[in-house]
């Protein structure tokens, strides 16, 4: 099997210039960069620290095996009482995958862990949004299958972004459905209801 950086060469770029008659291999639309973020949330609230610290950790490290790069932490910009969040502590994870990590985790993401997502029936086109970028939820990160089920004492969730260089949103969806990401066929028929 063609690996994805090679198939987005050899493959998409022509049907992109063909489909939409882009004069330069230069114009056609290319994946940016993957951001994958997430949030602690529920699962440190109402925690110790040393219970906060231990389950941080944990989370780092199974994103750390999925992505195959260190996330940073992401801190809080402000004090708010009513989540128990404190300025400056940590409350989610972030990893930015560019070039051959951001190709390696496409495909582990288009080719294993979406067809082993619980229910899975394509990802909807209004998940692009208006910067031509797809954003797509992981509930469960069980669904990678670097990660150990074993050992596992909690499961958490992530977002995904896909960032396109696309100008459109037609464009961005063709792209995206060439690298072969899911996305799921809308029909614009409407069914008459005789009476």
């Amino acid at each position: 099997m063609m690996k994805l950086k090679e198939k987005y060469k050899k493959e998409i770029i022509p049907a992109m210039m063909e489909r939409f008659g882009y004069k330069s291999k230069m114009a056609v639309p290319k994946i940016e960069k993957v951001v994958i973020n997430t949030g602690f949330g529920r699962l440190v609230a109402q925690k110790t620290k040393q219970e906060r610290e231990k389950i941080i950790k944990e989370i780092i490290d199974d994103l750390a095996m999925i992505c195959g790069q260190r996330p940073i932490l992401t801190l809080a910009r402000k004090s708010v009482s009513g989540f128990k969040i404190r300025k400056g502590m940590p409350i989610g994870a972030k990893v930015t995958l560019r070039e051959e990590k951001m190709y390696d985790f496409l495909e582990r993401l288009i080719y294993i862990a979406l067809p082993r997502t619980r229910d899975f029936k394509g990802i909807d086109p209004k998940s692009i949004d208006k910067e031509r970028n797809l954003t797509i939820g992981i509930k469960e990160h069980i669904v990678f299958p670097e990660v150990a089920t074993e050992s596992l004492s909690r499961i958490f969730g992530f977002e995904i972004t896909i960032v396109t260089t696309a100008k459109t949103r037609e464009e961005a969806e063709e792209l995206l459905k060439l690298i072969g990401v899911p996305i799921k066929q809308i029909s614009n028929v409407k069914t008459k209801i005789q009476i």
